[in-house]
């Protein structure tokens, strides 16, 4: 995806932001806004899918009641059954030619690795195109930073994978632990097996380093695969499946299922700006430090005081680190392969992953006689995709947008996949500067985007 032309690059926008918001100017296609700035709910939205070889071909199946006007994807095998279920819509190996070029596409759905959502979903934005992204939202904290300003400052409906957030499930915990039913929280504790040795392992926490760097599949645009970050040969220790192990392309299993299991707790209890962080990790060889994510890691973020809601820690566990085990769960019962325990003062949460599933009160006896707050936050219909297409018509905005919460929830979870790459530091965060304590840290915010590549 290297931008060669000056017509690309005078299109892209450096987004300066401060405390306050940046300014940027989207323009919305003029079939899909009505005369009161919405879309009619009765007109089809003309649907474009950027990554569709993995998680993107069920994101546009979902949208199988819109138009699918538009394909695009740098792995044409990859890719190639959802091209083939879609034998109307136009295909494209380069995103940025696609939204030039087609010009009836109202929506696009990215679902590419990390590290090149923030330059397709600016773009898009830019263009005054709603956007359904995939989480994390962004590779970087300081991405997240620049795409939540830029969705505040424009007209675009967007939304980000984090599916659980559209589920009855987390209303139940936000309203649960709102009311005050289970008493002040002062600590969390989450929790994911992955990495663990099963399937999902070198997805997640890399053995060696690559050393195997066949020829370039015939399938595969890798320049474009690379996007903005820096030049390497191809190897299939990165593509397809396991690029996310990889610190240049992926945010490990913090930043992938940290967007499913800290969402709960994060939405309930404002978890948005920590005071500071700390983590300890652990790599498969020591050589991997500083090039893939850990096997293993904790992480514990400190929250001061918000509002009413009293000071606490949150603290993550992914691979072989032991989750404490809670006083009250019953014994001989299991504990979730991932989930997370709220601890009130008067009750406690267990609940498993994407958006509080199974959200139970424990022991299991505490469940008789509790009574259960009255339902007061709205219920999404339709399903998470389905919220999306319904604020993209309606213009009421959905429910994990990334304006009002899926960027800063972005933002919160990358701190501590930035944090790990200086463990054993605690690191105090301040949020109005935008910057930690440690300057090695602060360089782990962001990383550089190699020549011809702007945010």
């Amino acid at each position: 995806m290297r931008n060669t032309r000056k017509k690309e690059l005078s299109r892209r926008s450096f987004i300066k932001i401060g405390t306050t918001a940046a300014t940027v100017f989207s323009i919305v296609p003029g079939h899909v806004v009505g005369a009161n700035g919405k879309t009619p709910p009765s007109e089809k939205l003309n649907i474009a899918g950027i990554g569709i070889g993995g998680m993107g071909r069920g994101n546009i199946g979902a949208c199988k009641g819109e138009n699918v006007v538009a394909l695009c994807d740098v792995d044409s095998a990859y890719a190639g059954k959802t091209f083939k279920a879609h034998p109307n819509a136009a295909t494209y190996v380069d995103y940025r030619l696609m939204l030039e070029k087609q010009k009836d596409i109202d929506a696009v759905v990215i679902a590419t690795p990390d590290h090149t959502h923030a330059v397709i979903t600016m773009a898009a934005i830019e263009m005054g195109k709603h956007v359904y992204c995939q989480k994390p939202l962004t590779h970087t904290v300081e991405e997240a930073r620049k795409i939540t300003a830029a969705a505040r400052a424009s007209k675009v409906q967007t939304q980000m994978g984090n599916q659980g957030h559209s589920s009855d499930a987390i209303r139940v915990v936000r309203e649960w632990v709102q009311s005050g039913s289970i008493g002040d929280v002062k600590e969390v504790h989450a929790w994911t097996d992955r990495p663990d040795d099963g399937p999902w392992y070198a997805n997640f926490g890399a053995r060696d380093l690559p050393s195997d760097f066949p020829a370039v599949p015939d399938s595969l645009n890798w320049d474009l695969w690379l996007g903005p970050t820096q030049d390497r040969k191809f190897s299939p220790a990165y593509h397809p499946f396991k690029w996310r192990a990889w610190l240049d392309f992926g945010t490990g299993a913090l930043g992938d299922m940290g967007c499913h299991i800290l969402d709960p707790a994060c939405w309930a209890l404002d978890l948005m700006n920590p005071s500071s962080i700390t983590a300890e990790v652990k790599h498969h060889k020591p050589e991997l430090a500083g090039k893939a994510h850990p096997i293993a890691a904790t992480v514990t973020y400190e929250f001061p005081q918000r509002g009413t809601l009293c000071p606490m820690k949150l603290v993550w566990h992914d691979g072989v680190y032991t989750v404490p085990r809670p006083p009250m769960l019953e014994e001989g019962r299991k504990l979730p392969a991932s989930g997370a325990v709220i601890y009130g003062e008067k009750e406690t949460i267990l609940h498993g992953s994407h958006g509080a599933g199974g959200a139970r009160l424990i022991p299991e006896i505490r469940m008789k006689g509790f009574v259960r707050p009255e339902k007061t936050i709205p219920r999404v219909r339709g399903g998470h995709m389905g919220d999306w297409l319904r604020a993209c018509k309606d213009g009421n905005p959905a429910s994990s947008n990334f304006a009002d919460y899926g960027g800063q929830l972005t933002q919160m979870v990358l701190l501590g996949v930035a944090a790990q790459r200086t463990p054993g530091v605690k690191l105090n965060w301040n949020a109005e500067k935008f910057e930690f304590d440690h300057a090695d840290a602060n360089e782990f915010l962001h990383t550089p985007y190699r020549k011809g590549w702007l945010l």
